[in-house]
C-alpha cells in the first residue's frame, strides 16, 4: 500500500518476538498501532532459533540416548533419519517460513502491519519504502533485533559459509563440518549435527566451550562433545579461509589446516541499528546496542526490547522487556527492569544452565564469594541416572549477605534444574534458607542441597 501522511499513535520498527508482544498489547488496549518487520514477524526464534533449533537438538538427544542403552540395558541399533527430522522442523516449526498466521494475528488484534526495512528519521517518524512518512504521535519502539556476526578472517567474505539459518534449513547432511565458534549456537548444532553421523570440528580461540560461563561447565561440555566423535581446537588462531568449489579449507594461526565440505559460523549476533538511524536519535559515539534507562526508554518517546538492548540475546529477555515497555508506554506503574537473575541455558547434552554471576564476575565485583558445588553423579538421582549422568551443581554465594549471586546447574534437565536457582537468585533468598529446605528424594534437584553442604564446608 501506498499512503501519504501516514500517523499512528505507536510505530514498532522490527516485529521480532519483543516488538511483535509490544504491538499487539498496545493494539489490545486500543491505541493506533503500525508494525513494521522486513523479513518474518515473530523474528529469530520461532524459524531460525529457539523452535527448529531445539525440534533438531531433541532428535538428535534420542540418539544420544538411545546410544547409551547398552550401557543400562543392552543392544541396540540406532539409524539416525535426518531428512525425516528435516521435514518435521519446516512441517511443524516454521511452516516453511511463512508468517502468514503470525501477521493474521497481529492484524486481527486492530494493528496495522507493513512490509519493509523501515528508515527511523527521527523520535517521530519513520519511513517505509513504497508507504512513505508515517508520524508517530505517542511512542517509537525500535525492537530491530541482531544478525550472525562474521569476523573480519581473511577469505571469509569470499566462500559460501553457513549461519545458524542455512545450518537449520539443511535438507541433506554433509558428510563433514568445522564450526567457527564454541559459544551456545556452535555447540548445540555441532553436537546435533554430529549424532546424525556428520564428522564435525569446532575451533574456537577461548580456552574452553561457553566461555562466559563456569570454567567447570565448560570442561564438562567438552568432554561430552569428544565423547561424540567432535574434534576440538580451542585457543585456535584462524589465519584464513578458502573454498575450491566443493571443500572449505581453514587454515590456522599454527600452520596446520582443517578441511571440511561445510562450514558454520557461530561468533556471536551483532545490533541491527544503522548509523542514520543511530544520529537521528541523538545517540553519541560508534552504532551499538541501543541504551536504554530502566523502563526500556532510549529517549523521549522512544522506547527499545529486545537483542538490540543489548541485556543477553535471549527470547525470554524480550518477552521480559516487552511487557515493561508496555506498561511505560502506556503509563501503568511497575517495576524497572531488574537482571540480577538473568537465566541462560544452552541445550546441549548435557545441557547447562546458568543464572547470575559466575564466581569470576563476583570476584571482579569484590564481593567476599563464597562457592559450593555438587556432582550430578554423586547424587541418587544420578547414581540411577548412570549413562548420560555427567553434570554439577555450582553455587556462588555472597559470604557477607549469605545470598546467592549466581549458580550453575550443568547435566541431564540442567535447565529445569536451574529454575529453583533463578528463583533463589532473584529473591535474595538466603543461604540458610536453602540450608533448611527439604528437596524431594530422589530427584536432580536434591544436588541443591550437596552444594550449599559444601559452600559451608
Amino acid at each position: 500500500m501506498t499512503t501519504a501522511g501516514l500517523s499512528a499513535d505507536v510505530v514498532v520498527v522490527g516485529l521480532g518476538v519483543g516488538g511483535e508482544i509490544v504491538a499487539g498489547r498496545l493494539a489490545e488496549a486500543g491505541l493506533d498501532i503500525v508494525g513494521v518487520e522486513a523479513e518474518l514477524v515473530g523474528g529469530e526464534c520461532p524459524y531460525w532459533g529457539c523452535i527448529p533449533s531445539k525440534m533438531m537438538l531433541r532428535a538428535a538427544h534420542l540418539l544420544g540416548e538411545a546410544r547409551r542403552i547398552p550401557d543400562v540395558a543392552g543392544a541396540v541399533d540406532v539409524t539416525p533419519d535426518w531428512s525425516r527430522v528435516a521435514a518435521r522442523i519446516r512441517e511443524e516449526a516454521t511452516t516453511d517460513w511463512d508468517d502468514t498466521a503470525a501477521v493474521e494475528r497481529f492484524t486481527g488484534k486492530g494493528g496495522r502491519f507493513l512490509r519493509g526495512r523501515a528508515r527511523i528519521l527521527g523520535p517521530t517518524q519513520v519511513e517505509v519504502p513504497g508507504t512513505g512518512t508515517i508520524d508517530v504521535g505517542r511512542a517509537l519502539v525500535i525492537a530491530t533485533g541482531t544478525s550472525a556476526s562474521v569476523p573480519p578472517i581473511p577469505g571469509l567474505d569470499e566462500v559460501p559459509y553457513w549461519t545458524n539459518r542455512d545450518a537449520i534449513r539443511a535438507e541433506e547432511l554433509p558428510g563433514s563440518m568445522i564450526v567457527i565458534g564454541a559459544g551456545a549456537i556452535g555447540t548445540e548444532l555441532g553436537q546435533a549435527y554430529a549424532r546424525f553421523g556428520v564428522d564435525v570440528t569446532i575451533l574456537d580461540s577461548g580456552p574452553w566451550p561457553l566461555p562466559a560461563e563456569e570454567p567447570e561447565a565448560g570442561r564438562l561440555l567438552a568432554e561430552a562433545l569428544e565423547a561424540d566423535g567432535i574434534a576440538l581446537q580451542f585457543e585456535a588462531g584462524i589465519a584464513s579461509v578458502s573454498h575450491d568449489g566443493a571443500r572449505f579449507a581453514v587454515d590456522l594461526a599454527d600452520g596446520s589446516t582443517v578441511q571440511a565440505e561445510k562450514l558454520l559460523v557461530a561468533t556471536g549476533r551483532r545490533p541491527t541499528v544503522d548509523s542514520d538511524a543511530w544520529a537521528r536519535l541523538g545517540l553519541s559515539g560508534r552504532p551499538s546496542t541501543v541504551p536504554v534507562d530502566e523502563q526500556l526508554r532510549v529517549a523521549d518517546g522512544v522506547w527499545a526490547v529486545g537483542d538490540i538492548t543489548g541485556h543477553g540475546a535471549f527470547t525470554h529477555v524480550a518477552t521480559y522487556q516487552a511487557d515493561l515497555a508496555v506498561r511505560s508506554i502506556l503509563g501503568d506503574p511497575g517495576p524497572d527492569a531488574d537482571y540480577r537473575a538473568l537465566p541462560r541455558v544452552t541445550f546441549t547434552d548435557p545441557e547447562v544452565g546458568a543464572v547470575g554471576l559466575t564466581e569470576r564476575q563476583a570476584r571482579e565485583q569484590d564481593y567476599k564469594v563464597a562457592t559450593g558445588s555438587a556432582g550430578i553423579p554423586s547424587t541418587t538421582r544420578g547414581w540411577i541416572h548412570k549413562a548420560g549422568n555427567d553434570g554439577l551443581i555450582k553455587l556462588v554465594a555472597d559470604a557477607d549477605r549469605d545470598i546467592l549471586l549466581g549458580a550453575t546447574a550443568a547435566g541431564p534437565a540442567g535447565g529445569e534444574v536451574l529454575g529453583a536457582l533463578a528463583v533463589a537468585v532473584h529473591g535474595r533468598v538466603r543461604v540458610s534458607e536453602l540450608e533448611s529446605m527439604i528437596y524431594a528424594y530422589p530427584t536432580f534437584h536434591r544436588g541443591i542441597g550437596d552444594a550449599v553442604r559444601d559452600l559451608r564446608g
